[in-house]
């Protein structure tokens, strides 16, 4: 597909991706079983709740808990779906999620909203930026992270057949929607939205569409630029990004999160094994964030479309195609 050609069709939260695929494989599998903390419309569950109320738990302000109980149930073959915010998710219960979930390698769903700068005016105490890195470095644990709502409601109904704990990330904003309703998500496969020559353009969630946005520039200004959704982080394609890297030679990774421990290790990792080129990195550089709206906090932190624009040119003038 030509770039020119992606657009999106409406603007609509991941979350609301999540509620949707959360009813929906509540209807296919009996088995799946909801738990919130304190949080059910934020986290879209209404819907699973009122059709599935014998299958629905509210646990309250006890995130603790909720993963234990959530670990105990897959021990009786149920597939529990945990909902709280990001931040919660993790670094309010990582010793939980190590101890109870991952060492045990428990069939738990570890669904995780509000992530990122783009949760917006409350501010850095619940901006999780570094919860990719805390999963993705848990043994046996899956980390996903859609790219819009479509793409979330299908991980959702996706990470129900896969065995093993998941941790899935989506946020709060509306956002557009740009990749196919009914198409199936395939864990561990990343997606080549756009093909291109001189540089590859590798993003995750909400960072997706500003590198197709970014892309479409840089294509107005003569640059070719390959965008590829990495949807999946643990497992990684590495047979996808070292496909395009052999092309281009260059590359910039965008994530709406630290710098380290997320999608920019990972990809430089297997650049480092396996095929050396010159990478730029669009992420929070080693900071916290702070209480503001989503769009000017991507601007102000380094995430916005001109700066993946800014990171392409750069590394295109500094480093010619290294064969």
């Amino acid at each position: 597909m030509k770039i020119q050609d992606i657009t999106y069709t409406e603007k609509k939260a991941t979350r609301d991706g999540f509620g949707e695929g959360l009813l929906e494989v509540g209807r296919t599998n009996s088995q799946v079983i909801a738990l919130t903390a304190d949080l059910t419309g934020s986290l879209k569950m209404d819907d699973f709740k009122e059709e599935f109320p014998e299958r629905f738990i509210q646990m309250g302000i006890a995130e603790a808990n909720m993963m234990c109980v959530a670990a105990g149930m897959a021990t009786t073959g149920k597939i529990p779906y945990t909902g709280t915010f990001a931040n919660f998710s993790t670094g309010r219960v990582y010793d939980f999620i190590r101890q109870s979930i991952a060492y045990s390698n428990k069939n738990v769903k570890i669904c995780a909203s509000h992530a990122g700068l783009t949760l917006g005016e409350d501010g850095a105490t619940h901006q999780i930026l570094e919860d990719v890195g805390m999963m993705r470095m848990l043994p046996g644990m899956t980390v996903i992270v859609p790219a819009d709502a479509n793409e979330t409601k299908a991980a959702t109904i996706a990470i129900a057949e896969h065995i093993g704990p998941v941790y899935l990330r989506f946020g709060r904003p509306s956002w557009p929607v740009f990749t196919p309703a009914d198409k199936k998500f395939e864990i561990g496969k990343a997606t080549v939205l756009a093909e291109g020559s001189d540089i590859t353009l590798f993003a995750t969630g909400h960072m997706v569409w500003n590198a197709i946005e970014a892309a479409k520039n840089l294509n107005a200004r003569g640059i070719s630029a390959e965008v590829i959704n990495i949807s999946t982080i643990k497992p990684l394609d590495e047979g996808t990004i070292l496909d395009s890297l052999s092309k281009t030679r260059r590359g910039v990774v965008c994530e709406e999160h630290q710098i380290n421990g997320g999608l920019c290790d990972a990809i430089a990792h297997v650049c480092s094994r396996s095929m050396p080129v010159p990478l730029a990195f669009v992420a929070v550089q080693d900071t916290f964030g702070e209480s503001g709206k989503p769009m000017e906090l991507l601007k102000k932190y380094g995430l916005d479309v001109s700066d993946i624009e800014r990171a392409a040119e750069t590394l295109i003038h500094t480093h010619s195609k290294v064969k």
